[in-house]
């Protein structure tokens, strides 16, 4: 299945990417095979060429893999065109996680000399790898309000050197939302390469390509996967020759590729995305609605709630509120730490996306390496909580975290 105009979103979850398979598999099989054979001399020249399609060595990837390569493509790209009304086209690069998915982005689009312009609150570890592994190889971050148009613009112009713009959004842990249509626009018009992180909107939610970003990159181990079973990354582009060319060969020699039976988890995740996804954002909301009433909770950081600062900014790129939120609890850095260990049912844990509800408390976990005065200028406060809400009985979600406040 090669089209993404004609069929619906849960069918292309179910069916893209799938081509017939030799022996008749009902799905593709795990090819747990670390090489591939050729008939002739010339037939191994024209597939190492790239002038016949076929596979060489694993890290080069494999049928299991190229089935999730190309499912997530036709959802990244799902009723989108190109400007002259022709279906857009991806290309999509599996990795061994969404760092690694990252990171071959960033390394195959900067070199020594140029800089990364980005927000606050990003993903600590795309935080770290940008603040403490970039500067080493000659590449440094401008770090600005990306809420202010402004400032972001002025911070272009004021520096030759900026080649590439860093979004994410919503941003993990606060929910932060910018602008993706204003932002890329501006990128696009001071010539910068525009990357997008729709790890927490999935493209069920948000699509980013929809406003002319040229990488979108997510860690598939969340909610594509959906059930924790196997770490992933992805990185999709839209300039298909750079991708099958520079990208790729950045992918191939930084050695993180995926394997196959991790492609056949996530493939098999990918099945049950859509139905998922639903009940995923209907609890949030409900958990949304819970802990603004409750007396214990500060603030709620839910992209669905009409008082958050981004909601309309959401609204008009998301399809609704989404799955994750956060909230900060009164009694600061104690009360979330015995929070967590209040907990009966929900999980601590500091992934996201599975189908059970995962809640972990920002500043002893995801951002403990990010230094205080830097994580509470970002809004991650002593006592931020963040919930990945599951699909469990909405009641049972509650009456948990209901305990666990009190």
């Amino acid at each position: 299945m090669a089209d993404n105009t004609s069929a619906g979103f849960d069918t292309v979850c179910i069916r893209g990417g799938h081509s017939a398979e030799s022996n008749r598999a009902h799905l593709t099989p795990i090819y747990a095979s670390s090489t591939y054979t050729f008939d002739s001399a010339e037939q191994s020249i024209a597939v190492f060429k790239g002038d016949e399609p076929g596979y060489v060595y694993g890290r080069w990837g494999n049928p299991t893999i190229t089935e999730a390569e190309e499912k997530i493509a036709l959802l990244e790209a799902y009723k989108l065109t190109n400007s002259n009304g022709t279906p857009l086209q991806l290309k999509a690069i599996l990795h061994s996680s969404g760092m690694s998915a990252v990171s071959t982005m960033l390394l195959s689009n900067l070199k020594a000399g140029q800089k990364i312009i980005t927000h606050f609150s990003l993903y600590g570890g795309t935080h770290e790898l940008i603040e403490k592994i970039l500067p080493g190889l000659g590449i440094e971050a401008v770090i600005v309000d990306f809420h202010n148009i402004n400032k972001v613009e002025d911070a272009i112009k004021a520096d030759n050197n900026i080649a590439l713009m860093y979004l994410e959004t919503p941003a993990n842990p606060t929910l932060q939302c910018i602008d993706l249509e204003a932002l890329s626009s501006l990128g696009k018009t001071y010539g910068l390469t525009v990357c997008a992180d729709n790890t927490f909107a999935t493209p069920y939610l948000q699509q980013p390509f929809r406003y002319d970003v040229d990488y979108v990159m997510h860690s598939t181990t969340k909610f594509l996967n959906g059930h924790g079973t196997a770490i992933g990354g992805v990185v999709l582009g839209r300039d298909l020759e750079k991708m099958n060319k520079g990208v790729t060969k950045m992918h191939r020699l930084l050695g993180g590729n995926s394997n196959a039976f991790d492609a056949f988890l996530l493939t098999n995740g990918l099945r049950t995305f859509g139905l998922r996804m639903e009940r995923h954002c209907s609890n949030a909301a409900q958990v949304a609605s819970y802990l603004e009433s409750n007396n214990a909770v500060a603030s709620v950081n839910y992209l669905g709630l009409e008082h958050h600062p981004d909601h309309d900014t959401a609204m008009r790129q998301m399809k609704n509120g989404g799955a994750m939120l956060s909230f900060e609890l009164k009694g600061g850095f104690d009360a979330g730490v015995n929070f967590i260990n209040k907990l009966q049912m929900c999980t601590n844990a500091v992934s996201l996306g599975t189908c059970d509800t995962l809640v972990s408390h920002a500043a002893s976990t995801t951002h403990l390496g990010v230094a205080r005065e830097q994580r509470l200028a970002f809004g991650i406060s002593d006592g931020l909580i963040r919930v990945s809400v599951g699909m469990e009985n909405i009641a049972d979600i509650l009456n948990d975290l209901e305990q666990a406040i009190t």
